[in-house]
């Protein structure tokens, strides 16, 4: 899919500001998609909006479908009815670190549950209420059902993993679910309300956007954690052991970061009895995603050619292998579903990429990625050096699991740098022109006046900040995904910079 030139901005909406612990889709929302347009921008990146799992990842959601209920924002529950401004005084504004995330979700959920309480009040005697609550959730029930009995028996199980439940509930035996849907009713209609409440507000958000000039930019990872409402429903659907323990799980090989290679742990597809299925839990979960965001960035592009298979018993990913998936028949399958002749999707192709990966991207016209922080390891002819870039890339400053630009920069001129941690800073200044002052705004200009299609640089670029405010360090399994942007700090100068760059580099929208 080609995109017109243009650029945007990377923010998870948990990093927004607010009174409420935890970034939301409340006013702060509205002014960030406001900043955005006034300054020039046309695309917003967003993570994963699931469930999140451990530590807060957005990529180890309990559900492929669901949105995240703490996204929900209190002030628009009371503007909607279904809080008063009381209700919210027994929220407290804390920074969600990991002493932090427990409180602030709790927190969340009680008003939530107020929030059920008022609902139910008011649905008797609100017809229209009672109307669009119907259709909302006629509308999302081919998963919604799972997902709700799932979320009321994690709920009663105290958070913990569906394979650590009784066996009757863990294996679905149609008696035991029957008892519980009688027994949880009450918490299961709980869960479809707050998926009501979640769609109901980021569909609004999005609408604002999109009445803005700005593009959702949103995040569909490949797999999905063995933990999710997803596997336990269909667990036909992936590799695993009769007890529901997975026979392989996903990763990657030993490279020159790891020797080991990285073990993630995600179950893997079954991919024969998907394509028995005509990969409808695919087009299903494509379908949704593109209902909530207008682009997709597909996680782990290379999984859709080859995945490395590791043994589930295995203690890291050393000894794998490569075990072919059906791409080009999956991706068939999903334009077929959907009756669209192409998919508005932008291929994370970075990594250890093979001739196969880019043949299935370029046969579907997907956008390719580069990232600039990895350009400058002295090969004048590296792929990530903007003078290399094609047209039909998305070029980054960094991505969510980059330092920040300044950290990166201040990491590679600290004393004790190693010398190839020194050649990469000398490379970049004599490749930027510059001596390193203001270096995120060297590299926002970088990506921007490349021929690039698409340009798009983390906020924290764009702020300048330091590596404390980094999102996420890849193998560092706590201390992520808790960075928020300090209230106030967007500011009118800081918007027309942003806007006077994107003007002079001609990715302003036609619009404006």
């Amino acid at each position: 899919m080609r995109f017109e030139r243009s650029s945007g901005i990377l923010l998870h909406p948990t990093s927004l500001p607010g009174p409420f612990g935890i970034g939301d889709l409340g006013s702060e929302a509205y002014r960030f998609v406001d900043f955005l347009a006034a300054a020039g921008q046309s695309f917003w990146q967003i993570m994963p909006l699931g469930p999140p799992g451990y530590g807060g990842s957005p990529y180890a959601s309990t559900s492929a479908f669901a949105g995240n209920i703490n996204l929900i924002s209190p002030e628009k529950l009371v503007e909607s009815g279904f809080l008063a401004d009381a209700d919210l005084a027994t929220m407290t504004d804390v920074t969600p670190g990991p002493e932090d995330l427990a409180k602030v979700e709790g927190h969340k959920r009680r008003l939530l549950e107020r929030a059920f309480h008022i609902f139910k009040g008011r649905l008797q005697g609100d017809d229209e209420l009672r109307r669009d609550y119907a259709s909302v959730i006629e509308s999302i029930s081919g998963w919604l059902e799972d997902y709700a009995v799932f979320a009321a028996l994690k709920d009663a199980h105290e958070g913990a993993e569906w394979r650590s439940w009784p066996a009757a509930l863990a294996q679905r035996e149609p008696d035991a679910m029957a008892r519980t849907r009688r027994e949880l009713g009450e918490g299961i209609e709980e869960h479809r309300f707050f998926q009501y409440l979640f769609l109901r507000q980021w569909l609004d958000l999005k609408r604002h956007a999109n009445q803005r000039g700005i593009h959702i930019l949103g995040d569909l990872p490949i797999f999905v954690a063995h933990d999710s409402a997803d596997v336990w429903s269909r667990p036909h659907l992936w590799q695993l052991r009769p007890d529901g323990g997975p026979v392989v799980v996903a990763g990657v090989p030993p490279d020159a970061f790891s020797a080991t290679g990285q073990r993630w742990g995600n179950p893997l597809y079954a991919w024969e009895r998907l394509r028995e299925d005509g990969f409808t839990w695919w087009i299903d979960r494509m379908r949704e995603t593109l209902r909530l965001v207008d682009v997709a960035r597909l996680d782990h592009f290379r999984g859709f050619a080859a995945c490395w298979e590791v043994p589930a018993e295995n203690a890291t990913a050393e000894h794998g292998r490569w075990a072919e998936v059906p791409g080009a028949e999956l991706f068939d399958a999903i334009q077929n579903g959907l009756g669209v002749e192409e998919l508005p999707v932008i291929a994370e192709d970075l990594g250890m990429i093979t001739p196969d990966v880019h043949q299935l991207r370029d046969a579907r016209g997907f956008m390719g990625m580069r990232v600039l922080q990895f350009a400058f390891s002295g090969d004048s002819h590296d792929a990530h050096l903007p003078h290399e870039y094609p047209r039909h890339v998305a070029a980054f400053t960094g991505t969510h699991d980059n330092d920040t630009v300044v950290g990166w920069f201040q990491h590679r001129s600290r004393e004790g740098a190693s010398d190839e941690e020194r050649r990469e800073r000398e490379h970049c200044l004599k490749y930027l022109g510059c001596a390193g002052a203001e270096i995120h705004w060297h590299f926002i200009r970088a990506v921007q006046m490349s021929v690039a299609d698409l340009a798009i640089a983390p906020l924290q670029d764009v702020l300048g900040l330091d590596g404390s405010a980094r999102m996420n360090t890849p193998g560092q399994p706590e201390g992520n995904w808790s960075w928020r942007l300090e209230p106030g700090i967007l500011t009118d100068s800081l918007g027309t910079r942003l806007r006077d760059t994107t003007a002079t580099y001609g990715r302003l929208p036609r619009s404006a």
